[in-house]
Protein backbone atom coordinates (compact mmCIF):
# COMPACT_ATOMS: atom_id res chain seq x y z
CA UNK A 1 0.00 0.00 0.00
CA UNK A 2 1.19 3.51 -0.72
CA UNK A 3 1.52 6.27 1.30
CA UNK A 4 -0.17 9.57 0.71
CA UNK A 5 1.60 12.13 -0.98
CA UNK A 6 1.35 15.86 0.76
CA UNK A 7 3.26 19.70 -0.31
CA UNK A 8 2.34 22.96 -0.74
CA UNK A 9 1.99 24.87 -4.14
CA UNK A 10 3.62 27.71 -2.22
CA UNK A 11 7.06 25.91 -1.93
CA UNK A 12 9.63 25.01 -4.45
CA UNK A 13 12.08 27.46 -6.39
CA UNK A 14 11.86 30.76 -7.03
CA UNK A 15 12.62 32.01 -10.99
CA UNK A 16 14.64 34.41 -11.97
CA UNK A 17 12.72 38.16 -12.96
CA UNK A 18 11.07 37.51 -15.87
CA UNK A 19 11.47 33.84 -16.28
CA UNK A 20 9.24 31.08 -15.31
CA UNK A 21 9.76 27.75 -13.34
CA UNK A 22 8.21 24.68 -13.66
CA UNK A 23 8.11 21.90 -11.57
CA UNK A 24 6.51 18.20 -11.80
CA UNK A 25 4.33 17.08 -8.93
CA UNK A 26 2.55 14.01 -10.61
CA UNK A 27 2.47 12.25 -13.44
CA UNK A 28 -0.86 9.66 -14.01
CA UNK A 29 -0.90 7.95 -17.79
CA UNK A 30 -0.51 10.83 -20.22
CA UNK A 31 -2.14 13.55 -17.37
CA UNK A 32 0.60 15.88 -15.38
CA UNK A 33 0.19 18.14 -13.01
CA UNK A 34 2.82 20.82 -12.18
CA UNK A 35 3.22 23.90 -10.28
CA UNK A 36 4.44 26.61 -12.00
CA UNK A 37 5.94 30.08 -10.79
CA UNK A 38 6.49 33.25 -12.73
CA UNK A 39 8.21 36.44 -11.78
CA UNK A 40 7.36 39.72 -13.68
CA UNK A 41 6.55 38.17 -17.01
CA UNK A 42 6.04 40.28 -19.72
CA UNK A 43 5.15 38.68 -23.12
CA UNK A 44 6.31 35.50 -22.19
CA UNK A 45 6.52 32.59 -25.33
CA UNK A 46 3.96 31.34 -27.21
CA UNK A 47 2.28 28.02 -26.23
CA UNK A 48 0.46 25.64 -28.28
CA UNK A 49 -0.16 22.48 -26.99
CA UNK A 50 -1.48 19.14 -28.55
CA UNK A 51 -3.64 18.79 -25.19
CA UNK A 52 -6.07 20.59 -23.47
CA UNK A 53 -4.89 22.45 -20.39
CA UNK A 54 -6.30 23.31 -16.94
CA UNK A 55 -4.77 26.26 -15.55
CA UNK A 56 -5.41 27.79 -11.93
CA UNK A 57 -3.98 30.94 -10.56
CA UNK A 58 -3.39 30.27 -6.95
CA UNK A 59 -1.37 33.43 -6.06
CA UNK A 60 -0.19 36.69 -7.63
CA UNK A 61 -1.67 37.70 -10.66
CA UNK A 62 -1.59 37.36 -14.68
CA UNK A 63 -2.88 38.28 -18.31
CA UNK A 64 -3.01 35.65 -20.82
CA UNK A 65 -3.14 36.76 -24.50
CA UNK A 66 -4.60 34.86 -27.33
CA UNK A 67 -3.77 34.50 -30.80
CA UNK A 68 -6.74 36.31 -31.83
CA UNK A 69 -5.22 39.63 -29.42
CA UNK A 70 -7.57 38.74 -26.83
CA UNK A 71 -6.61 39.26 -23.32
CA UNK A 72 -8.23 37.90 -20.28
CA UNK A 73 -6.57 38.94 -17.12
CA UNK A 74 -6.67 36.73 -13.61
CA UNK A 75 -6.52 36.76 -10.50
CA UNK A 76 -6.35 34.25 -7.22
CA UNK A 77 -8.54 31.50 -7.69
CA UNK A 78 -9.60 32.34 -11.63
CA UNK A 79 -9.11 29.29 -13.67
CA UNK A 80 -9.49 28.22 -17.04
CA UNK A 81 -9.67 25.57 -19.32
CA UNK A 82 -7.19 26.16 -22.67
CA UNK A 83 -8.35 23.37 -25.34
CA UNK A 84 -5.70 21.56 -27.36
CA UNK A 85 -3.82 24.06 -30.16
CA UNK A 86 -4.61 26.77 -28.20
CA UNK A 87 -2.26 29.36 -28.96
CA UNK A 88 -1.54 31.65 -25.99
CA UNK A 89 1.15 33.79 -24.08
CA UNK A 90 1.42 34.61 -20.70
CA UNK A 91 1.50 38.53 -20.98
CA UNK A 92 2.01 39.86 -17.29
CA UNK A 93 2.79 38.09 -14.04
CA UNK A 94 2.29 40.47 -10.53
CA UNK A 95 5.90 42.42 -10.60
CA UNK A 96 5.79 42.84 -7.24
CA UNK A 97 4.89 39.33 -5.92
CA UNK A 98 5.40 35.47 -7.05
CA UNK A 99 2.65 34.65 -9.25
CA UNK A 100 1.55 30.86 -8.94
CA UNK A 101 -0.05 28.77 -10.85
CA UNK A 102 -1.21 24.91 -10.82
CA UNK A 103 -1.40 23.18 -14.28
CA UNK A 104 -3.29 20.10 -15.12
CA UNK A 105 -1.86 19.02 -18.52
CA UNK A 106 -5.00 16.38 -19.76
CA UNK A 107 -4.93 13.20 -22.24
CA UNK A 108 -5.07 14.50 -25.86
CA UNK A 109 -9.04 13.71 -26.39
Amino acid sequence: MRAPSFGSLHNGPAPEQGAESFVELVRAGSARVERIASRSVINGDWYEQAWPEFILLVAGSAALEFADGATRELKPGDWALLPAQCRHLVAWTDPANETIWLAVHLPRG
